[in-house]
């Protein structure tokens, strides 16, 4: 099973990005523009997100195989990743680490995470909208904003309605995502058995509005990747590459040099 995949820029070295939870590869399009004068910029949609297949349920170590397909033995790339999408990369780099040349891991850590009742109340709220009934993307807005107060997490959200023809539907797999959410929340250490820690070059971002990174995770961010460097972003919160994209994209920018 392929990924989509869309591709900015035609020379320099390449460079993937992977979107988090709910997202989509053409999420990270604006800070790809500013980058594709540099590198050749691939947007991936993972499994049951954006334009990507579905399959059956998420299995990280199937993920993390479908992503290094996209990339290559022979010119490893330059990976970043966010959330969900930063999880994969880690795998990606621990699993087929000779497809890896340097990781950037955008606020999230190598553990597992208690964020499941936070997503559950995202998918209830999407799945209560009457799709069928639908007539504007405004009716969606304010049939979710009960469920989703935030206007920012709202529209990511929403980012995921798709009209086709005269019928909507949802391009992110609510039904899987929803029943393997412990999955999708935690962090398979049954994958890393006898596995060596990636030592290659390591930026970790994070917001410092965000409870993603703690002080209490870095043993674990030091374990698996002893080559880490933290930089903290400030005024940011878990979004902190559409919060600050001018300061991530710099810091981006500086680190695939």
């Amino acid at each position: 099973m392929t990924l989509h995949v869309t591709t900015l820029g035609d020379h320099g070295s390449r460079l993937v990005f992977l979107h988090g939870l709910f997202g989509q590869g053409r999420n990270w399009t604006g800070i790809a523009k500013a980058l594709a004068a540099e590198h050749r910029v691939l947007l991936v949609d993972l499994p049951h997100h954006g334009r990507s297949a579905w399959s059956s349920g998420f299995d990280f170590g199937k993920v993390s195989e479908q992503v290094a397909e996209v990339m290559t033995d022979d010119e490893p790339a330059i990976l970043v990743g966010h959330s969900l999408g930063g999880k994969v990369a880690m795998l990606v780099a621990l699993l087929h680490r000779e497809r890896v040349a340097r990781l950037c891991v955008a606020d999230v850590a190598p553990v597992a995470y208690a964020h499941g009742d936070e997503f559950r109340g995202y998918i209830a709220g999407l799945k209560a909208i009457d799709l069928t009934a639908l007539e504007n993307r405004g009716e969606a807005d304010a049939a979710l904003t009960e469920a989703v107060p935030n206007e920012t997490v709202r529209s990511f959200l929403l980012q995921n309605l798709r009209r086709d023809g005269d019928s909507w539907r949802w391009q992110a797999n609510l039904d899987v995502i929803e029943r393997d959410l412990a999955v999708i929340g935690g962090w398979p250490e049954e994958l890393l058995t006898d596995v060596a820690p990636y030592d290659g070059p390591v930026l970790w971002l994070a917001g410092d509005r965000s409870d993603y990174v703690l002080e209490e995770y870095e043993p674990a961010m030091d374990r698996w990747f002893p080559r880490n460097r933290k930089v903290t972003i400030k005024n940011a919160g878990h979004w902190l590459h559409s919060e600050q994209p001018e300061i991530f994209t710099e810091a981006v920018r500086r680190f695939a040099r």
